[in-house]
Order: structure tokens, then sequence, then C-alpha cells
């Protein structure tokens, strides 16, 4: 069955989003799939390993690390370790995309675990959104 539910995300600034996606996660940009309207991305496509994810620079966009510091409610319902309102991503080698992360300066907010059936790690991109990495163990899921 392919993908059928696709994440659409907004960034502050998309370009600089997708270059830091692609370093720290490895996800790939369709080119092809990219539309701006004066100097500013409304749409684009990422893949990881054939999943994909939409992103763009929606105006008057906040991210959550900007309405983290604004806002006292922001802040406090992300004063956790746990991915809310974020992405999980399933890896085929979950250290390797942890150390690739950590290498590309990735603020880790859940060091990499083995939890009920998964081998996991949450992290933070630039502008607060969460990510969640994972690989189910033998026997998981």
């Amino acid at each position: 069955m392919s993908q059928r539910i696709v994440p659409f995300i907004g960034y502050e600034d998309a370009a600089a989003a997708i270059e830091w996606l692609e370093r720290a996660f490895g996800f790939v940009e369709d080119r092809d799939a990219r539309y701006e309207e004066n100097g500013t991305i409304t749409h684009a496509e990422l893949e990881l390993d054939g999943a994909r994810i939409y992103l763009s620079t929606p105006a008057r966009y906040a991210s959550p690390r900007r309405l983290r510091e604004d806002s006292e409610l922001a802040r406090r319902a992300y004063d956790n370790p746990w991915v809310v309102d974020g992405h999980f991503v399933e890896v085929d080698d979950v250290d390797a995309h942890h150390a690739r992360a950590v290498a590309a300066g990735a603020t880790v907010i859940r060091p990499l675990e083995e939890g009920p059936g998964m081998r996991f790690y949450s992290a933070e991109d630039p502008e607060g959104h969460r990510w969640m990495f994972g690989r189910p163990l033998a026997g998981g899921r």
C-alpha cells in the first residue's frame, strides 16, 4: 500500500529547513515539486526511504520555537521529552540515523533507548518541530 497520510509542516524559513532536514535527518527534496512565490517556498516535497513530507513557509507563520519564546502556555506544553504534535519516522538503522542527526547539530530531547517493541530517539529541528525516529525490535509491533 502506498503512503496515505502526508504531513504538511510549516516553517518560518522553508529553504533553511530543507537544507537542515537533508543534512541532519537524510531527507531528499524533489526539486521538481517545489513552488515559490516572491522568493518564498509555498510548497516543497521531501522524501526519506519512500515516505514523503510536504513543507512551506505560510504567511505570518510562527514556529513552535517562536511560540515557546512568546507564550508561557506553549513553553509548558513542550516542557517534556515527548513528541507531542510531532512526527514519527521509521528508519532502517536508527543508531546511524541518530549519529547523523547529532553530527548535524540536532537537539536530541530523548536519547536512543528501547521501549515497548521499538528502539528510538527524539529530536527537535532548528524551528522546534519534534521528530521521533525508530525501528521496531525483533518481535515488536
